[in-house]
């Protein structure tokens, strides 16, 4: 098990659950847009959110959007040590920074000195792009052993100040090779580990890649908190990351099965699926259902599912816990959504 951090209440490794975080992408001392964008990552179901912190304006800013955040909030910091300190001073509750470009030894006492007196973690993010020169050449470009000796280093700089409230990523746009220092860097420390591809793209395919390297790792039980990096507006970035979790069975919520249909379907799969799958957004429960267009899958699909419908012509049959219930005739949608919510009251 990873040890434990704390930003602000939020537990990250020591066997929390795996939390979700994104980044604004508004310019931060524009404290009206950010606070905004903020408050819908928090509904989308973000558990902390990042901010870039690039100029004294952004380091005023910082107190305002703390007090008025409804998640803790991490400042992003590079070459300027002073920006982190003066984020810390103003409440931030989480510091990413790479030590290695913070101004040097000086700069990072300082820095490790305040967040002490404050009680703050700090994430060293890794990248691709920002191993240094002597790693590259040592091992002959980048590698995930380069990735690993990089974060460590980086790592020492903070510990040798007394500091160890470390989370660390060692992210790559390259799922196998995000992989593979990931599953590299779990063996050699106990430090939490932030995970997600870095610059992964598009919704899409920047979404696929996301979940086939999150996924991955999280099955290995590797990941103590998660980032899905696509490119364009940040609040599609917690959903897919909770879409991720569900999945892998890390977080509550409805669970959805639906067949990709053929020529024996008799209801419109898609439309149920979309439009159950709308309605049905708020809920927060543990919970499988199925949507199936025809008998010769559905009945078998249903068996391990709490609420599952098997589509016949304009009907669906209902079942619940794998036992056949009624038929549905009519809206079927309506219906089956009333279905579900007695359902969860049911169980409490």
């Amino acid at each position: 098990m990873k040890r434990a951090v704390f930003a602000g209440k939020l537990q990250i490794g020591g066997g929390a659950p795996v939390s979700v975080q994104s980044m604004t992408n508004t310019r931060t001392e524009d404290v009206e847009s950010t606070i905004a964008q903020i408050r819908q990552l928090a509904e989308a179901g973000c558990d902390l959110v990042r901010v870039s912190v690039y100029n004294e304006a952004c380091v005023a800013a910082v107190r305002q959007l703390v007090d008025l955040s409804p998640v803790p909030l991490c400042a992003d910091i590079h070459f300027d040590a002073r920006l982190a300190v003066g984020a810390v001073e103003n409440g931030i509750s989480k510091l990413r920074i790479n030590p290695g470009n913070i101004g040097g030894e000086d700069k990072v006492r300082m820095v490790a000195d305040c967040l002490k007196r404050h009680h703050i973690p700090v994430r060293i993010g890794v990248n691709t792009g920002s191993i240094e020169k002597e790693i590259l050449e040592k091992h002959g470009g980048v590698t995930a052993e380069g990735m690993c000796e990089s974060a460590l280093n980086h790592a020492r700089m903070l510990e040798r100040e007394g500091f160890d409230d470390i989370v660390l990523s060692l992210k790559a746009s390259d799922v196998r090779l995000t992989v593979e220092a990931y599953r590299m860097i779990d063996r050699l420390c106990d430090y939490p580990l932030h995970v997600g591809v870095t610059e992964a793209g598009l919704p899409g395919e920047g979404t696929v890649k996301s979940a086939i390297g999150i996924g991955a790792l999280l099955l290995d039980g590797i990941g103590d908190t998660v980032r899905v990096s696509l490119t364009g507006d940040p609040v599609r970035e917690p959903a897919a990351a909770l879409e991720i979790l569900r999945a892998l069975g890390l977080r509550r919520g409805i669970r959805w099965t639906s067949c990709p249909t053929c020529g024996r379907t008799r209801v419109n799969v898609e439309q149920i699926s979309r439009e159950l799958q709308a309605a049905l957004a708020d809920v927060d429960a543990d919970l499988s259902v199925a949507v199936m267009g025809c008998v010769v899958n559905g009945p078998g699909e249903a068996r391990d599912k709490d609420i599952a419908l098997c589509g016949g012509d304009d009907c669906a049959a209902l079942y619940i816990k794998g036992q056949y219930v009624r038929t549905l005739r009519g809206d079927i949608i309506g219906e089956t959504q009333r279905v579900i919510r007695e359902y969860l009251d049911d169980k409490g």
